[in-house]
């Protein structure tokens, strides 16, 4: 099968240029808008020309302009800027005068993200401390809900993924989005348990499901808070 191909597109009305994937596997032309990266994607047949891609983006544009109205605001990190550090509030604290990067203490009014080093700095180096903090966390409680249902994972990674907030592969490879760890508890323990499930069930099935439902407790309220609210974890740094 020939692989998947990228190119951009300027398309009348739209400022950024649109972002052509020509996929063996669609049958269709689709349109969405990329809540992390404000990108206007089209996936479309491998055959489908540019002509033809320019009219069917042209007849949607109210609604990507709507869809890109509706995106929360970019939040950069900033010093004073109130992280949801697993669903608690957590000020991050610029110490220009400290070398050495972020690190989490407990301040008077409870945790805070203290950040040394240049201002220009501070954005990459909350971002590097939340990459290491769900990697640690989203590990040991990967482990923790694997081995109650006596299951084991082959290796836990974060990455920066827009489509997923989890996945496992078939050989055992759970990777999360870092972003999780910005979400409430009970948000990444769904996660979590989602992605376990799948080293038993490979598929979406009843068993799953009822397997899901076991590690997590409750599995609707959970998808519905990252559908209203994924978004926003996009927007963060």
């Amino acid at each position: 099968m020939a692989p998947t191909t990228v190119t951009q597109l300027r398309v009348a009305g739209i400022d950024a240029p649109v972002e052509v994937r020509r996929s063996p596997r669609a049958r269709r032309l689709s349109l969405k808008v990329d809540t992390a990266t404000d990108t206007v994607r089209v996936t479309v047949p491998p055959r489908v020309g540019d002509a033809e891609i320019t009219g069917f983006v042209g007849r949607h544009l109210d609604w990507v302009h709507a869809r890109l109205a509706a995106l929360p605001p970019r939040q950069p990190f900033t010093d004073g800027m109130a992280l949801p550090l697993l669903g608690r509030s957590t000020p991050i604290r610029h110490e220009p005068g400290r070398r050495g990067g972020a690190r989490l203490v407990e301040g008077p009014a409870g945790p805070e993200l203290r950040v040394g080093g240049e201002a220009e700095f501070l954005n990459r180096r909350v971002t590097d401390f939340l990459k290491a903090e769900a990697r640690r966390h989203l590990s040991a409680l990967t482990a923790e809900t694997a081995a109650r249902a006596r299951l084991r994972a082959s290796a836990v990674t974060v990455r920066d993924t827009r489509s997923r907030w989890g996945s496992c592969s078939a050989t055992g490879r759970i990777s999360y989005s870092w972003r999780l760890i910005l979400a409430p508890p009970q948000i990444v323990a769904y996660v979590v348990a989602h992605e376990v499930a799948h080293l038993a069930e490979m598929n979406h099935g009843p068993k799953f499901w009822a397997l899901c439902e076991d590690l997590a407790g409750d599995v609707d309220r959970p998808r519905a808070w990252l559908k209203a609210h994924g978004a926003k974890l996009h927007r963060f740094g």
